[in-house]
């Protein structure tokens, strides 16, 4: 029998999610159907029941819906009740476990695709919505000097500091801040503001000779931060292809208990999207 897994979100039209757990499952021989379910905060709830009803065992979750996957699950791994958010479904005896692979996504990206050292950086997180929660705890184990979180609605970074429980390390500011932050060494894009057709207006000053900049979306969502982090004078500007490529290949494993190649399906998505912007 053919497994059945899907990704979560609204919208989801434009994700490579299926495509890339299609090449995962090929790498081991393994047949699966992995679907998209555009689902509503609404409707949310109701999509997760209905697929579990017919046999789904697992879910990957995106945008909106990572805090409220966390609300409905039965257990929880450490790092999901860390980060207070949840991107991965396991279907169990109990119902859902519910685990975020989007923190170690990132880290291996960054410091084993792109041989990168994180630690000792002084780090700039713009949001505080599901993506933010997911990847700051992972920044911080992965040595970070410090962990600056800005968002456009305080209130919800100063919630993501108080749940890192790390005073010394995390900090707040206010977005109207930004021009007296100074540089930092790395800048992670975790906003909305690309996806939903808007622009950040960013200072220059938090920009160095040094710094990276990430974006955790990929493809035209990332293209606003990029061109500004480029403009800006950053050594390195990478978007979120390798996270996403990472982040699956994490839930592919909690689901099957192998973690697939990831080399070879990243560097399929890449020429892709090269050979896309030179047919442009």
């Amino acid at each position: 029998m053919t497994e059945r897994y899907a990704l979560i979100g609204h919208p989801v039209a434009h994700s490579l999610s299926p495509r890339i757990h299609a090449a995962f499952g090929e790498q081991i021989g393994l047949p699966l159907h992995y679907g998209l379910i555009d689902a509503s905060p609404a409707a949310f709830a109701g999509a997760v029941a209905a697929f579990a009803e017919q046999g789904g065992l697992g879910l990957n979750v995106t945008v909106p819906h990572k805090q409220a996957a966390h609300a409905l699950c039965a257990t929880l791994s450490p790092r999901a009740r860390r980060c207070g958010v949840v991107n991965t479904l396991i279907r169990d005896g109990k119902g859902w476990h519910g685990d975020n692979t989007d923190g170690v996504g990132l880290v291996r990206d960054l410091t084993e695709r792109h041989r990168l050292d994180l630690r000792a950086r002084r780090v700039l997180l713009l949001g505080a919505g599901g993506a933010a929660h997911g990847v700051a705890p992972a920044l911080l184990d992965a040595g970070v000097e410090s962990l600056w979180i800005v968002n456009r609605t305080p209130e919800r970074a100063d919630a993501l500091s108080d749940l890192l429980g790390e005073p010394g390390r995390v900090h707040t500011r206010y977005w109207a801040d930004l021009g007296g932050l100074g540089a930092f060494d790395m800048v992670v894009d975790a906003t909305a503001s690309s996806s939903d057709g808007g622009m950040l207006a960013l200072p220059s000053s938090l920009v160095a000779t040094r710094t990276l900049a990430v974006d955790l979306s990929y493809g035209e969502a990332a293209i606003a931060f990029l061109s500004w982090a480029r403009a800006a004078g950053c050594r390195t500007a990478l978007d979120g292809l390798g996270m996403l490529v990472e982040q699956a290949a994490e839930a592919f494993r909690l689901w099957h208990g192998q973690r697939p190649d990831t080399d070879p399906v990243y560097a399929m998505l890449a020429a892709e999207r090269v050979a896309l912007h030179n047919a442009e």
